[in-house]
């Protein structure tokens, strides 16, 4: 990665002219979906750590609500949103065939990607901030329920000719569909952790536990993981 910038006055912020600057954190999951999607598409680009308990004065320049990721193109401007960010990835680098091809298939791939952004990740967070044992119980059966549609998900896939049979979403190639999801799997250790919840390793999630099992060898997976005693800690502040 570059290391030329300019210099951050009152009225400017560190990037890298005429190429790509991402704003990040290295423990946030959202963030880590923009890595994995730069790293897969092979997308050279400057990494600007963003300490989020004590955000640098000049950082509302780049993204007014004080969120990462965001990511500042070469033409200067600046995109926010970890889907917007992968998708525009994926879409500006199509030679990285993050995304399949046919529109069919596409829809196929953001609806699993949907099923995990409204199913697994409110029911995993929530998991944690529930006060009583009964909310508790109620939200990892709905953390659990998720998980099975992402895994019958996966099943039908695995069946089509795009996911040639597993274990990726797209076969063997790493896509929009671990990038943009991944990260919250790597949560699933603090639900562990402080909730005792294990994915059972039955038949019910068996296309899931393959799934998982064969994104965590990825380089584009490896590279940018936390450790599940850095994740249980850090969402310490969410439990109940």
């Amino acid at each position: 990665m570059s290391s030329s910038s300019t210099s951050a006055a009152a009225n400017e912020y560190p990037y890298e002219e005429g190429g790509y600057t991402l704003y990040s954190f290295h423990g946030c999951p959202f963030a880590q979906r923009a890595l994995r999607a730069l790293s897969a598409a092979k997308v050279p680009y400057k990494l600007v750590e963003i300490d989020l308990q004590n955000k640098p004065s000049w950082y509302h320049l780049v993204n007014p609500q004080l969120k990462v990721p965001a990511l500042r193109t070469p033409s200067g401007e600046i995109l926010i949103e970890s889907l917007v960010i992968s998708e525009f990835v994926a879409d500006q680098f199509p030679e990285a065939q993050l995304l399949p091809k046919s529109a069919i298939e596409r829809a196929q791939l953001r609806l699993f990607v949907e099923i995990f952004t409204s199913r697994v990740i409110p029911n995993l967070y929530g998991s944690l901030r529930s006060a009583t044992a009964k909310e508790q119980e109620d939200k990892k059966a709905n953390l659990l329920a998720g998980i099975k549609e992402a895994n019958d998900e996966l099943a039908k896939q695995w069946e089509r000719p795009s996911g040639k049979g597993g274990p990726l979403w797209l076969g063997d190639k790493f896509s929009l569909a671990e990038i943009n999801t991944a990260s919250f799997v790597n949560q699933l250790a603090a639900v562990k952790k402080h909730r005792g919840l294990v994915i059972p390793q039955t038949q019910e999630y068996a296309a899931f536990n393959k799934w998982v099992d064969a994104f965590s060898a990825y380089p584009e997976y490896s590279k940018f993981s936390t450790d599940d005693d850095v994740i249980a800690e850090q969402l310490r502040k969410f439990v109940a």
